[in-house]
């Protein structure tokens, strides 16, 4: 029996709530859904809202609008883990006191995605940023699916190298 099973939520439920909020929702214990596709993401460690707040902090670091939200989940949930959930817990609530500062009510809740970049600027040069900025690189950037739509073929020493294979095929310049 699934976790959502034990816990009274079908899958029906759990994607129809997701649909009716119109943004990532905290469905249950544990689980962020969201209502552009039908999936969603457990959390084991660390809280719905560091989830949702990661995934937001994700998006606003390197933010493309072509790209949907299950990429940035598969990107952060590294950092739901034992070993990180202190780090990610104090990170949280300095990115959400920032926010407080500036007057809303958490990260999540700031509307405005020039005023979460600037709460972001604020926190830059702290450990937490850099390193889901640092994670997201290649979290986010090594998901084969991505690929075409930044219109990156993938290696090429396996074909010969790229002087074999449009080194110079540059039309978008």
């Amino acid at each position: 029996m699934s976790n959502l099973s034990k816990s009274g939520l079908t899958r029906r439920a759990l994607l129809s709530r997701a649909a009716a909020a119109g943004a990532l929702t905290v469905v249950g214990a544990g689980f962020i859904a969201a209502p552009d596709a039908a999936w969603a993401v457990e959390v084991t460690q660390i809280s719905e809202h560091e989830m949702a707040t990661l995934l937001q902090m994700a998006r606003d670091i390197y933010p493309h609008d072509r790209v949907a939200d299950r990429f940035y989940a598969v990107a952060v949930k590294g950092y739901d883990s034992a070993e990180k959930k202190a780090a990610v817990a104090e990170g949280i609530a300095r990115l959400d006191a920032a926010a407080k500062g500036a007057g809303h009510a958490d990260y999540l809740s700031t509307p405005w995605e020039a005023e979460r970049v600037a709460i972001l600027r604020g926190l830059e040069d702290s450990a937490f940023f850099q390193t889901v900025r640092g994670g997201l690189v290649t979290g986010l950037y090594n998901q084969k699916e991505l690929w075409p739509i930044f219109g990156y073929e993938g290696e090429s020493y396996s074909k010969g190298g790229y002087i074999n294979r449009g080194f110079d095929d540059i039309d978008w310049l």
